[in-house]
């Protein structure tokens, strides 16, 4: 019998309880063993979770226990849960968390720590999707080209409302706060870091880059308005929050932000709440994966299916997947100075005669070329320049939207959308 001590018993980690009670029997004859919940650690001692286990407060209780075989860390941030999993791995026990924020910070010195011990963690990425098997072990024989997805359905959500429905940014936040899809505080949300976080330990698979969220370019959806979404639908494209690695050669890009993309691409039509991640291999090809990216029950069964795979062969592959160096080493992170896209931007001038030519010539002056241009009224003296570029080098835009910013017409500071 495998014995699972649970720290955070909240929405995932009661709904992991239960999956191992109510499906008990197709678990234990998939795994070879019976499995099942000893203990859970709860910072509420007095909410009833409706679970036959034992209930605790002190994380020591599951970590001292010697009959604890494996520890569920559900308990969200990144400090307090590097020292428990540590002391975990350290007392030997296996360990399954859906922690995305502890992986971003701490993935290779866990790795370090882990050796031989088995350490998944399929739920921090995408829910519900088996996206790190697949890439860890499925896609293993594959130089990875490129990743880029739908990793936080609270944006896509927000996207999907804004689009088909023509709901307002501030309406569709609400909404979605209302709903529980976003915080009442949503910036990690609405500003791509939690997508971020998934990317980072996706790319570390993939790559062997040992990347910071700091170290990355991370934006989010939260400068999205109608303008922008009419400006797309225009010219065939959809808005979504993307998170994208991509290699070039000998070194490799990481970024999250809100993209316009061509409608007739898959990632361009999953809506709702669903995430989605396209992987291209070198001999595959494209691979697409789709589904819940959270959600108590989705998250869990991910969990579940990491508790299966321990019980089955007592370890884990590598928790990267690999041994060696990735790349022989030589892959770096690319600059996000050097990044070279397709832009869009949205120029709130004064609506005077003249403007058009200066802004044109500030774009010449960038060694940025102009693809499309359309001019949208706005307030009472005012109109929207709608802009897009043929491929151009990220410092250059940057440096462009610093001179706009600077000219007495500029209304406002300018939104930019890189264009997939």
């Amino acid at each position: 019998m495998i014995k699972v001590g649970i720290i955070g018993v909240g929405t995932v980690g009661t709904s992991v309880a239960e999956i191992l009670r109510d499906n008990a029997d197709v678990i234990s004859a998939r795994a070879g063993v019976d499995i099942v919940v000893k203990s859970g650690v709860v910072k509420n001692l007095k909410k009833d979770r409706g679970l036959d286990i034992i209930i605790t407060d002190n994380v020591d209780d599951i970590l001292d226990d010697k009959e604890i075989d494996i520890v569920v860390e559900l308990m969200g941030g990144v400090d307090e849960p590097f020292q428990v999993v540590k002391k975990a791995l350290n007392a030997g026990k296996a360990v399954v968390t859906a922690n995305k924020a502890l992986l971003a910070y701490h993935r290779y010195e866990l790795q370090a720590i882990a050796g031989n011990i088995a350490f998944e963690y399929e739920a921090s990425v995408a829910g519900g999707i088996p996206i790190i098997t697949a890439l860890r072990d499925g896609l293993s024989a594959n130089h990875i080209e490129s990743i880029m997805g739908i990793m936080n359905g609270t944006c896509n959500y927000m996207m999907t409302e804004m689009t088909n429905n023509g709901v307002s940014y501030d309406a569709i936040l609400k909404e979605a706060q209302d709903l529980g899809y976003a915080e009442s505080d949503p910036s990690f949300d609405v500003g791509g870091f939690d997508a971020a976080h998934k990317l980072l330990i996706l790319a570390s698979i993939a790559y062997g880059i040992d990347a910071k969220p700091e170290d990355i370019l991370i934006e989010g959806i939260d400068k999205v308005r109608s303008e922008d979404i009419a400006f797309a639908k225009e010219f065939g494209y959809a808005i979504k929050l993307l998170g994208i690695a991509k290699k070039d050669e000998n070194e490799v890009e990481l970024r999250v932000h809100a993209c316009l993309i061509k409608q007739e691409e898959m990632i361009a039509k999953i809506d709702g709440v669903m995430n989605a991640i396209s992987v291209v291999g070198d001999k595959v090809g494209e691979t697409l994966y789709y589904g819940p990216g959270a959600g108590g029950d989705a998250t869990a069964s991910s969990v579940v299916a990491n508790i299966i795979d321990i019980a089955r062969s007592g370890k884990s592959t590598p928790m990267l997947g690999f041994n060696r160096p990735m790349e022989g080493s030589k892959l770096t992170l690319k600059s996000t100075d050097d990044i070279n896209s397709k832009y869009y931007l949205r120029i709130n001038v004064s609506d005077r005669t003249g403007v058009l030519a200066s802004v044109t010539k500030l774009f010449e002056e960038n060694q940025i070329s102009v693809e499309t241009m359309l001019q949208r009224p706005s307030t009472s003296g005012s109109a929207n320049l709608l802009i897009s570029t043929h491929i151009a080098l990220e410092k250059d835009v940057q440096t462009l939207i610093k001179a706009l910013e600077a000219q007495d017409f500029v209304n406002a500071t300018p939104v930019m959308i890189r264009i997939v």
